[in-house]
């Protein structure tokens, strides 16, 4: 492996804001010279710092960490902030462990996490829960980074023991603290920012913090909203994941804010991973008419100094971490450089697949037709509906007529015709009573699909047509102990995740192949959903208002509690 060599190129200063031709020198995977040349001397390309996804569930892209580094240094991504959320609701410590252990294990430079809410609230069953004991044994790796997004609002407001206590450990050992407030404005936002109890002051403003406790929020629904918590200090993420995106809603922001914002993809599923990534957002933002040095700021630099990253800025003594682009417009990534290794080279990688173990915890039996049957209940008129939006992880609450299931029997079932489709999630820890309930905006006109990829927990959720369909996708994925699936009246398709039933170890371009065609199949079924397994992932997200479904019934987002239906 050869790290040291000489570079020529169009030398893109971020910080400066200048661009001249120049020559880099790399010596033992770190930049020791860069040397102003002839303009004649140099090609045509640029070279700039390289991406950073400032947040992202790796889970979420369906591939274990050296598989998604294989896929996101063709597109100029060298480093990302990694919340292990995912496989934490489901292994616990050992998949936080596994998934740096399995980082490792390639050139690229994965920040990860100590999760904050695990599991993400006590209205579902998760396979694993992590303390504030727990969690002060992760902050005091150096491979942790931060805490990750402190979902649990309402407890960093009304002073709940654990959390504060979770804010404290990371504030004692000097790590960043991310948010994750979806809809909060004003005071409240203010209070959640600077970890301030309405019941009382919490201890923690009292050990000498100055800037915002709480330091970034990823979940702004609107630039109001987003203007509220920078006005407070904290710094806000434009994101654009496969499901939930709030680019057009935010990008404009960084005329004014650039030394306040970051890109992150949150959840990317493979398809998305192979056609782009990080750069992408980029050309977006460019093409808007935003200054391409305050959007290289967000991309590039924001990260690296907001969580004190061992990634390189171009700089004499950095590591050589660095892209090579054809223009500054499209982002059309030549070649990667990681600790002066080259990665990826004219859209392909060079990293290699490196041989990968499984964990996982599952216990779930084969299930049957009748065990999905859903019985009006006796006096009730109405039903509540849970309403998708496509691009967005909020719901609507919906309320219909309990006529539009019922036939009159009694047993409530699917409404193509309304687009109201039974919903389920089933608990795959222990044998409990399957939860149901209705949602609309899936589309479908037969089959159904099934998923253990369902936020925060990972229990195994469900949409479709009739019971049949819904238990035939279902036993799918209980017989590959996890996965995604979709049925149709004469077709069964599964791609098999056996890793936590959340990702495969298998080649990510092949993993990427087999869920572009199940993706397919979904859409086949009727929906106009952008994602439909991504979409239906989030159904069971119990932090995000307003309806939702978890393993243990219908969940009110904005009164935070069970319905007693």
């Amino acid at each position: 492996m050869n790290n040291s060599f000489s570079i020529t190129g169009k030398v893109v200063d971020i910080l400066r804001k200048t661009i001249t031709p120049s020559k880099i020198d790399v010596q033992d995977g770190i930049i020791t010279a860069i040397i102003p040349v002839d303009v004649y001397n140099v090609g045509v390309d640029y070279i700039l710092p390289g991406f950073i996804d400032s947040h992202v569930h790796i889970e979420s892209s369906m591939l274990i960490p050296s598989e998604f580094a294989r896929l996101a240094v063709v597109h100029g991504t060298v480093g990302t902030i990694s919340d292990p959320h995912e496989i934490a609701n489901v292994c616990g410590l050992s998949g936080v462990e596994y998934m740096i252990d399995n980082g490792k294990q390639v050139p690229f430079k994965f920040n990860f996490g100590a999760p904050s809410c695990v599991p993400a609230t006590i209205f579902e069953t998760a396979g694993a829960a992590l303390d504030a004991t727990d969690v002060e044994k992760l902050l005091q790796r150096d491979e942790i980074k931060y805490l990750s997004e402190m979902m649990n609002f309402p407890g960093v407001l009304f002073g709940d023991e654990e959390v504060h206590k979770k804010i404290a450990a990371a504030i004692k050992y000097n790590k960043p603290i991310d948010g994750h407030a979806p809809g909060l404005r004003g005071e409240e936002a203010k209070n959640y920012i600077g970890a301030v109890s309405i019941q009382g002051a919490s201890q923690i403003p009292q050990l000498g913090i100055k800037g915002p406790i709480i330091s970034t929020d990823h979940e702004c629904f609107s630039s109001e909203e987003a203007s509220d918590k920078l006005q407070f200090g904290m710094k806000i993420l434009i994101r654009e994941g496969s499901a939930a995106k709030n680019f057009e809603a935010l990008v404009d922001l960084l005329h004014e804010h650039s030394d306040q914002m970051m890109f992150c993809s949150d959840d990317k599923h493979p398809d998305s991973l192979v056609d782009g990534h990080i750069n992408q957002l980029c050309a977006r933002a460019v093409a808007r008419g935003i200054d391409t040095f305050k959007v290289l700021k967000a991309a590039c630099v924001n990260p690296v100094e907001h969580y004190k990253l061992d990634v390189g800025l171009l700089k004499v003594g950095d590591p050589a971490d660095f892209i090579v682009s054809e223009d500054l417009t499209h982002f059309h990534i030549v070649r990667t450089y990681i600790n002066g290794q080259l990665v990826a080279e004219n859209g392909i990688t060079n990293i290699p697949s490196v041989a990968s173990g499984i964990i996982n915890q599952f216990s779930c039996s084969p299930l049957l037709p009748s065990d999905f049957e859903a019985k009006a209940i006796e006096g009730a008129e109405e039903v509540h509906v849970i309403e998708a939006l496509d691009g967005q992880l909020i719901t609507n609450k919906l309320l219909e007529p309990l006529t539009l299931l019922n036939n009159g029997d009694g047993i409530l079932r699917s409404n193509t015709n309304a687009d109201i489709l039974k919903m389920v999630v089933i608990n795959r820890y222990s044998k409990a009573p399957i939860a149901k309930s209705w949602i609309r905006n899936f589309g479908f006109k037969n089959g159904a699909i099934a998923s253990t990829v369902a936020h925060d927990s990972h229990n195994i959720i469900a949409v479709g047509v009739d019971d049949e369909s819904i238990c035939r996708a279902v036993n799918l994925v209980i017989a590959e102990q996890g996965g995604v699936s979709c049925v149709n009246d004469k077709i069964e398709r599964v791609l098999g995740l056996p890793v936590a039933g959340l990702m495969s170890n298998n080649d990510g371009y092949i993993v990427a192949e087999s869920y572009t065609a199940i993706d397919q199949m979904a859409k086949d079924l009727g929906s106009t959903l952008s994602a439909p397994f991504m979409t239906l992932s989030f159904m069971a997200l119990l932090v995000i208002p307003h309806l939702k479904l978890s393993d243990k019934g219908l969940f009110d987002g904005d009164n935070f509690t069970l319905y007693s239906l």
